[in-house]
């Protein structure tokens, strides 16, 4: 049989590094992306085919998959979008180009990379798009908005292409994990520092009470119902080698039960649950 071959985004570390090296021992050849060229040397020594690719960072996102596309005969049998990052604080306290950052990130360089490859996978017959999206694409929580807005708007996009993929024999599936061990925590706080003046604001007295508590002084301890990323990689190989792959795939407890909130309780109750956190 031919090898197969697989783009994943996020590779550095957490669920795309995961997902890399899962994928290669099961006989895929990956090609395993990061932001920062250290990181990429890091991943070749460990014996993966690593390239530099940034979301925000159009240029790197075009000459990546001509790259990729050289290394293959102009084929590609499965992307794997996944990276993302947070910017905790209030939606009143969200700067203008906050948003615009994040949205670069977490959602117009993965649409960005994934048109680019679409034309390869129509040319061949098939192919699997994979988006790791999040429970917070499902439901809402205060504190979140931007990375809320960026899920949403990653939901809306997949379900989309999936019904206008569908003749081209090209499936696409949405991974929603809820908490899983990565770096995420410490780089929302990076974002956090950068973006938010959560001093001038008038929730100031709840920041300093709620969330600076869960960003610092929680510290990197596990949140309930926390799974390693090789849960998230364990659903990433159905989706990727099932013959009949599901448009959704939750991970966690926490996205079950988000599930059911959306689905089953009038939007006054689900809001006053969900702003208890």
């Amino acid at each position: 049989m031919t090898q197969k071959s697989v783009l994943i985004t996020g590779c550095s570390s957490g669920i795309g590094y995961d997902a890399a090296h899962a994928l290669a021992k099961r006989g895929w050849r990956v090609f395993a992306t990061c932001r920062q060229e250290t990181d990429c040397a890091r991943l070749r020594n460990e014996g993966l085919e690593s390239l530099r690719l940034d979301y925000e960072d159009e240029s790197s996102i075009a000459e990546t998959v001509d790259q990729i596309l050289a290394h293959t005969d102009g084929t590609l049998d499965a992307l794997f979008n996944n990276g993302a990052y947070a910017i905790p604080g209030a939606v009143e306290d969200l700067p203008r180009d906050a948003l615009r950052a994040i949205f670069e990130a977490n959602l117009f360089g993965w649409q960005d990379l994934t048109n680019r490859l679409i034309p390869a996978m129509r040319g061949q017959g098939h192919g699997r798009i994979v988006q790791c999206s999040s429970v917070l694409g499902l439901i809402p929580m205060q504190w979140r908005g931007a990375y809320v807005a960026t899920k949403y708007a990653l939901e809306g996009l997949s379900d989309v292409m999936r019904m206008e993929l569908r003749s081209a024999n090209i499936h696409v599936a949405l991974i929603e994990p809820g908490p899983i061990s990565t770096d995420f925590r410490r780089n929302a706080r990076k974002q956090f520092d950068r973006w938010i003046r959560w001093e001038d604001s008038a929730l100031a007295d709840l920041y300093r009470d709620r969330l600076l508590t869960r960003l610092y002084d929680a510290g990197d301890q596990k949140d309930r119902f926390e799974l390693p990323p090789s849960a998230v990689t364990k659903k990433l190989i159905h989706a990727l080698e099932s013959p009949r792959p599901r448009a959704r795939y939750f991970v966690t407890v926490p996205t079950y039960g988000a599930n059911l909130i959306r689905r089953l309780l009038p939007t006054r109750l689900s809001d006053m649950i969900l702003a208890s956190d």
